[in-house]
């Protein structure tokens, strides 16, 4: 690993190990907040992610419908969202129905808010 050097005249490395450390401790909640975020970086996907998050339970032919999308489509990106459990599945019936994982509502709610009142990007 090729160490970095600056111009600083003097470098805080008790902050520095504190954060590399810290950075260190959270590599996998980073990576799965980052598989969360790329996959929510699809607009079907964050809709879908939306809709869940409002409706609770949605199943495919619902999705389908809302999003006027053919149903097979709609599938493929729920086994997205299932194989990294942003989303779980009950099944009533014959139907299967989706619903946001309670992971992903904790990191998606707060954005869906700001989403609603239109002001995302003013506070960014």
């Amino acid at each position: 690993m090729k160490i970095n050097s600056c111009i600083r005249t003097e470098a805080n490395t008790t902050q520095i190990d504190t954060c590399k450390d810290t950075i260190s401790e959270l590599e996998v909640s980073f990576e799965e907040l980052s598989t969360a975020f790329n996959l929510a970086g699809n607009n079907i996907r964050l809709k879908i992610l939306y809709l869940l998050s409002k409706e609770h339970n949605l199943c495919v032919c619902d999705l389908s419908d809302i999003l006027e999308m053919n149903i097979s489509a709609i599938s493929q990106h729920l086994r997205k969202l299932k194989d990294r459990k942003l989303v779980t599945k009950n099944r009533k019936g014959q139907t299967i129905y989706y619903k946001l994982s309670p992971e992903c509502l904790t990191i998606f709610s707060p954005l869906f808010a700001l989403l609603e009142k239109d002001n995302l990007l003013e506070n960014v």
